[in-house]
Parts: C-alpha cells; structure tokens; sequence
C-alpha cells in the first residue's frame, strides 16, 4: 500500500484513537529517536530511563502517556502503550519497497508448481516442482522454493531464503535473508564407532504469522514435521533441531539452540544465547533469561535463569575459585555433622546412665 510523504497529528491521532494534544494540522513525515527526531518527526517514550530527554527533544510531537504528557509543552499524542503505538504506526512510515506482481526472466519455475498472479517471483529466484505461491506472496532475488513446498498469501521472502522440500508456510509469514527452513536434521547411528546417517523424512509446519531472522535454521524431521505456531517470533541466527515444536505466539531472541524432540509451549520467552537441551518440554508462559542452559522440563510458569551475572573480572576469578572449592568443603561439612551427631549421642547416653 502505498502511503502519502506526510500525515497529520490529528490523522495519526485517529489511526491510534489517541488523545491529541498540540496542533492537529502538524504534518509528521517519519519517525525517530527523541535525541534524533526533528520538527516534523514523530517520537515516543517508552522507557522511564529516556525521560530526561522530553525536555530537550526537537521532535513534532511525541507518544506519550497520560503522566508523562502531564507539564510537557510540545505536542504529543496521549496513549496507554506509547510502544504499541510506535509498532502500530511504524509500518506506516516503512520504506521497504514493494515488488511488483509477476517473475522476473531470470527466475526458474517448474511447469507445475502453481504461482498466483499476484505473487512476485524475484530475479534468480528457482521454485522448484509441485511447489505452491499463493497471493501476494514475495520471493526475493535468488531464493529458492523446494519441491511441493507451499507459502501460504501474503507470505514475504528475503533475498537468498532457502525452503527445502515438503516445507509448509502459513499466511503472512515473513522471513529473512539467509534464513534456511528444512534441512536435514542431525541425525546419525553409531556403529561400531562410525556414524550412520539417519535419512530425514518429515518436513517443517509453519503457522500463520511469523517471522523468522537472518540466518535461522529450522530442521525438517526426522519422521515427523517440526511444528512452529501461529504468531511465533524468531531472531537472528538461531537453530532448531528437528523434531522441534514450538506454540503459538512464543518468542526467541538470537543464538538460541533448541536441540531436537524439545517441546516448547504458548506464549513463552526466550532471551538471547539460550540452549535447551533434547527431548524435554517447556510449559506455557515460560520466560527463560539470556544465556540459561536448559537440562530438564519447566512444568511451572515464571521466570528461569542459570549461570552468573557479569562481574569485574578480578572478582569473578575469586568467585571461580572459591566455586571449585564447594565440593571439598561440602564433604567438610558433611564430616563435621557425622563428629556433631556422634558427641551428641555419646553426651545423651552418658547423661541418661
């Protein structure tokens, strides 16, 4: 959809439903950081660590909350979530361009792969036999669609985005550059100390509504799909093993590893650097701090951590050390209780003669 160079504070006030305070026929023609924005752009306030900077802001106007808009000069519009309504109005400022309907002449599509009018097939882009494009779908430069895979409408490929065969992609799906979706699982028997491949013959399930960062992986399965939900949220460069599944609306931040039959539920969150070892599952609103290791099931809701926080390095070592000694001191203690529980028993039988 293409969009004007400029809106009003007060269209963009009805877009969000929002309080407007200030001059509605200001035009806003972008959006920006409060220390970078100028007088015809948009800003927010999110974060109470940024506060400092509302008085000095040049912005046009700025999303606020009813507190914080309380003594500021400048326009703003009023609203609950100042970072939902950045989120919601960033797309309208969105520069990314749009392909046009069609393939490009140096794209290969087999004869029978189904391509809808409406979809863009970029330069280079292969698409292989039996393979499904719906409408308004966009396969950038030298992307490749495997055999019998399908992306479902409004589904959105980067350049250089691989599908393997028999993968499945749900509605409104975009993914970025780099990304590689069913590949073959690790998977191997061990003879006699040489490994025999496993041949894997799943596939990928993907739901509708989500997004998958540069340079992710998902692994087919080994006999059946590995499953991603609706809505589920995945940054850069992060792995799934096969046989994975993954509910509805969970979000990952970069470098997770989930090793493979691991089963995750809705709604969780897991940050950066986290590794979850196989065959485990994780229950609904799970929140997992960066750089956990996972070794067994979260059955509870809440929040889970493992490893340590950050210290300056001298200190760290000493905690280093002092760590290595926890198993001497732990039999230790252990001796000195057995000492304890004797003279405590020795000392009651004397008194009872």
């Amino acid at each position: 959809m293409s969009q004007p160079a400029t809106i009003t504070l007060g269209q963009l006030a009805e877009r969000l439903e929002a309080q407007i305070q200030g001059d509605a026929t200001l035009s806003i023609d972008g959006m920006a950081t409060l220390l970078q924005a100028g007088p015809g752009e948009l800003s927010f306030l999110a974060n109470s660590q940024y506060r400092k900077y509302l008085s000095t802001t040049a912005a046009g106007a700025v999303l606020l909350r009813p507190a914080d808009a309380e003594g500021f000069a400048g326009n703003a519009l009023i609203v609950a979530d100042p970072y939902l309504a950045y989120a919601r109005l960033s797309h309208y400022f969105d520069r990314k361009p749009k392909a046009p309907a069609g393939v490009h002449p140096t794209a290969v599509v087999a004869p029978d792969a189904q391509v809808d009018p409406t979809a863009s097939i970029g330069a280079g882009a292969v698409i292989e036999a039996a393979a499904v494009i719906g409408a308004g779908v966009s396969v950038g430069a030298q992307s490749f669609v495997g055999a019998r895979s399908h992306i479902g409408a409004g589904g959105w490929l980067a350049p250089r985005v691989t599908l393997y065969h028999d993968v499945r992609i749900g509605q409104r799906v975009s993914i970025q550059s780099g990304a590689v979706i069913g590949s073959e699982g690790f998977g191997f028997a061990n003879h006699q100390g040489q490994w025999e491949k496993i041949a894997q013959i799943g596939g990928v399930l993907i739901g509708d509504d989500v997004e998958i960062g540069a340079n992710t992986t998902i692994d087919r399965g080994a006999l059946s799909d590995t499953i991603i939900g609706n809505g589920v949220k995945l940054d850069n460069q992060i792995q799934i093993a096969h046989n994975v599944q993954v509910g509805d609306h969970t979000a990952m931040a970069a470098c997770v590893g989930i090793s493979g039959s691991t089963r995750i539920g809705k709604h969780c969150t897991i940050a950066g650097g986290v590794g979850m070892v196989g065959h485990i599952e994780v229950c609904d609103h799970a929140f997992v701090t960066g750089m956990t290791m996972v070794t067994r099931s979260i059955t509870e809701p809440g929040a889970y951590s493992s490893g340590t926080a950050m210290q300056a390095a001298g200190d760290w070592k000493k905690s280093a050390a002092r760590l290595r000694q926890l198993d001497g001191l732990f039999k230790r203690v252990q001796q000195l209780e057995k000492q304890l529980a004797d003279v405590t028993s020795s000392a009651a039988d004397s008194s009872e003669a």
